[in-house]
């Protein structure tokens, strides 16, 4: 049976000072009316019942989440420690097996914004089927409107059955001319959503991961914590498709930001006629390409242009849109009773 892992962990440091350890991105509704994780878990339906997605999350979001997504309480796995998407994916894929010896895993992010729902479940389908069919990894690819420095870029290679294509290499945030080569010779952007059947992802993991596969007994033996304890932090892009053969990529046609900035809005949301990304009650006069955000009080910005504006929880972030990516560097000089929100 095909089965959903959702990953939303992390605090979203990018999006301070409205995004919180408590009140994290993933639970904002940053791209339109819902949050995302919501958003992700409702465009699932009719591809994967809320009673077979696995949502790995820490502690302290759980109850939140549990709260909005409409997930059975067992399929919350709760991280021991946060060690990236490595271990994280190996370990929700080992409770999709233990629970279905057949599971077909796919795995997305709980931050991203998708703007053609029926079309992200088509292509979703496809590559759980390639997974199940070729017996490979699979990797959905997104073509790209822009030299993002940002994502990682997969570069096809030739074709196999089902509309996938080996992969000829992995390229991992190029700078801008790169970017612009890499398009040229029709790489895609690697979305992270992913599929794989359960025995390839183990076998492959065992052959190339030696981060994470020494430790597999503890997960047999049902100890998470040991296994979280032992394993080398690392990504799954790193660990595993980097190094592993048996990988491929489809393409997929739908819409896909990774919403990983404040920059990323005025992507995903309206603009008014002056280019500004408004939220909340806030009122400009001769401001152009701005995006201003406020939790509720009213915020004036007047005869600027290309500035992040945020005012929430009781603070207030102005900084120039090409330094939306900075945001977690300048959390690192603030004083504690500044960064800090209770």
């Amino acid at each position: 049976m095909k089965w959903g892992v959702l990953l939303a962990g992390g605090s979203g440091t990018r999006f301070w000072p409205l995004s919180t350890p408590r009140h994290p991105k993933q639970l904002l509704p940053l791209a339109g009316p819902g949050s995302t994780a919501e958003e992700a878990i409702t465009r699932l339906a009719g591809l994967i019942p809320p009673e077979r997605i696995l949502v790995v999350t820490g502690a302290a979001l759980a109850a939140p989440l549990g709260a909005r997504l409409g997930v059975p309480a067992e399929n919350y796995l709760i991280e021991p420690r946060a060690a990236s998407t490595g271990p994280a994916l190996v370990w929700a894929s080992w409770e999709a097996c233990r629970r279905d010896p057949a599971a077909e895993v796919l795995s997305m992010h709980a931050d991203w914004s998708v703007g053609n729902a029926e079309a992200f479940r088509r292509d979703a389908a496809a590559a759980l089927q390639c997974a199940s069919e070729l017996d490979r990894l699979i990797t959905v690819g997104v073509e790209p409107n822009r030299p993002e420095t940002g994502y990682g870029y997969i570069v096809p290679g030739g074709p196999l059955a089902g509309g996938a294509r080996t992969v000829a290499r992995f390229t991992e945030k190029p700078d801008a001319a790169t970017a612009l080569d890499l398009i040229a010779a029709g790489a895609l952007w690697n979305s992270g959503l992913f599929a794989w059947t359960s025995r390839c992802l183990f076998r492959e993991i065992g052959l190339h991961t030696p981060e994470i596969a020494p430790h597999l007994t503890h997960l047999d033996g049902g100890d998470v914590n040991a296994f979280f304890r032992e394993v080398t932090p690392i990504s799954i892009d790193v660990g595993l498709l980097e190094r592993s053969r048996a990988v491929a990529v489809v393409s997929g046609a739908f819409a896909w930001d990774d919403v990983g900035t404040w920059e990323a809005l005025s992507r995903v949301r309206p603009k008014d006629p002056d280019g500004n990304v408004v939220v909340g009650p806030a009122f400009l006069d001769g401001a152009r390409d701005c995006i201003v955000w406020t939790d509720g009080e009213p915020v004036v910005v007047s005869g600027v242009e290309d500035l992040v504006v945020i005012h929430a929880n009781g603070r207030i972030l102005i900084m120039r849109r090409d330094q939306a990516a900075d945001v977690k560097r300048l959390l690192d000089v603030l004083p504690d009773e500044v960064r800090n929100i209770p």
